[in-house]
């Protein structure tokens, strides 16, 4: 059964929202150095975050940020 029950202590947390990741774009000039020196030319960079914050990955591209998370089973989603 996968339905989720609530607890008094635990809210319920929709499995599908557990797997939101944030795609924003990134400032190339914000990078660390050694990250900046392996993009080569005027690339567009985008970060893909987990909802607590963290940058799981850098990729070159917003669709190809789309791709990477999709084929990881994430739910995409663009913020500025």
């Amino acid at each position: 059964m996968d339905t989720p029950h609530e607890t008094a202590n635990t809210p319920v947390i929709d499995a599908a929202q557990d797997r939101i990741v944030y795609v924003r774009p990134v400032d190339i000039d914000d990078l660390p150095d050694e990250v900046r020196e392996q993009v080569t030319g005027s690339e567009n960079i985008f970060a893909v975050h987990a909802t607590n914050g963290d940058r799981l990955a850098l990729v070159s591209g917003r669709d190809r940020a789309f791709v990477l998370a999709r084929q990881n089973d994430m739910r995409p989603v663009h913020v500025h």
